[in-house]
């Protein structure tokens, strides 16, 4: 270590006040982090691009500073897509401060990963209070059956009123009007059901009805329209 001259001329001061880290809530204990794997904790959120054209939903979860279970979905950026594909294979087996330090390709993935590492190194996970933390896996739990991510696709102009393109439930091929023409519901499909009847050996028609369903008052309706066409 050197020191400077003004520095090696002064004279030891103890420091009188040395109450160590603030605890930090993690996995149902209470944490004083001082490295890298003191910290555990499962926490999703978002990131976006330079130009805020794209945004990536990153889920973590980290056991004793590691990251064991990574999950990446991405919106508005196709060359956003391969980024995450690389991301899911750099993120499993990297300390958070690995993470944090490593090129994720993407602006918003990396934008995401900064602003998780907040979160998990201040203890501001969902897993906080869960004594021993969450599963490695739980990170797929919000996507449901078929595994596939919920995305809401909704579109509208002055002229022409909404348009529902995709709910969580899944792709809208009908959407049901009142006489008023106001929308009272929707009917839809849902991919990953679909996908995972067809893998069954059920005929892609049988699996497109059996993966079909409705929201809201569709039985009243005056009529249905395709909202992609109509």
């Amino acid at each position: 270590m050197i020191y400077s001259h003004e520095v090696e001329t002064m004279c030891p001061i103890a420091q009188g006040v040395a109450h160590g880290a603030a605890p930090i809530p993690e996995e149902a204990k209470w944490v004083k982090a001082k490295e890298v794997k003191d910290i555990s904790g499962f926490t999703h959120g978002v990131g976006w691009c330079a130009p805020q054209q794209g945004a990536c939903k990153l889920t973590l979860n980290v056991k004793e500073g590691v990251i064991q279970e990574a999950l990446v979905e991405t919106l508005g950026c196709s060359g956003m897509t391969h980024s995450a594909a690389m991301a899911s294979e750099i993120l499993p087996g990297r300390t958070i401060l690995e993470a944090l330090n490593t090129d994720l390709v993407c602006d918003a993935i990396n934008t995401a990963m900064r602003e998780l590492f907040l979160q998990i190194v201040y203890g501001r996970t969902q897993s906080a209070f869960s004594e021993g933390g969450l599963v490695i896996g739980a990170g797929l739990e919000d996507l449901g059956k078929g595994l596939r991510s919920q995305v809401g696709t909704l579109y509208g102009t002055l002229a022409k009123g909404p348009r529902y393109l995709e709910m969580a439930e899944g792709y809208i091929t009908k959407v049901a009007l009142d006489e008023e023409n106001q929308i009272i519901g929707y009917k839809y499909v849902n991919f990953g059901r679909m996908m995972d009847f067809i893998k069954a050996g059920d005929d892609a028609n049988v699996a497109l009805e059996k993966a079909s369903g409705q929201y809201g008052r569709v039985d009243d309706a005056a009529k249905l329209v395709d909202p992609r066409k109509e």
